[in-house]
C-alpha cells in the first residue's frame, strides 16, 4: 500500500468524514470552494476504488463510495508497510518508540498489554 496524493488525500478525507457512502457531488461540496472540478473528483475516486481504497457501487445513475479502511487502519497498514522496508524491523521500531512523546508512548504500552 503506497501513499497518497495531495488531491486523494483531500478526497478520502471527506469520504472518511461522511456518515455513510457518498457520491462525487457530496465529496466536491466538501472540498472547499476553490477545489477540483467534479470530473477531476470522479477520476480520483476511480482510482482510490481501483487501489481498493474505497468501494463503489451503483445509486441509481451514479456511484456511491465508502472508504474501505478506516482512517486508523489505512495509517497501520502504511506503518506496517514502512517497517517492511527497513532493514531492521527491531531498529526500526525502537527508533520509532524513541520519537514517541511520554503520553503516546503510554497508550502504546497499554495497548499491547491489552493485546497480550
Amino acid at each position: 500500500m503506497r501513499g497518497l496524493g495531495d488531491l486523494e488525500r483531500a478526497v478520502m478525507e471527506a469520504v472518511w468524514a461522511a456518515p455513510g457512502p457518498v457520491r462525487v457531488r457530496d465529496v466536491v461540496d466538501r472540498l472547499d470552494d476553490r477545489g477540483p472540478a467534479y470530473t477531476t473528483v470522479l477520476t480520483v475516486l476511480d482510482r482510490l476504488a481501483g487501489k481498493g481504497l474505497v468501494s463503489r457501487e451503483r445509486d441509481g445513475k451514479a456511484w456511491s463510495y465508502r472508504a474501505v479502511h478506516d482512517r486508523e487502519e489505512y495509517i497501520a497498514r502504511l506503518m506496517l508497510d514502512a517497517l517492511a522496508l527497513a532493514g531492521s524491523r527491531d531498529a526500526a521500531l525502537v527508533h520509532f518508540a524513541d520519537s514517541v512523546s511520554p503520553d503516546e508512548a503510554a497508550t502504546l504500552r497499554a495497548a499491547l498489554r491489552e493485546k497480550s
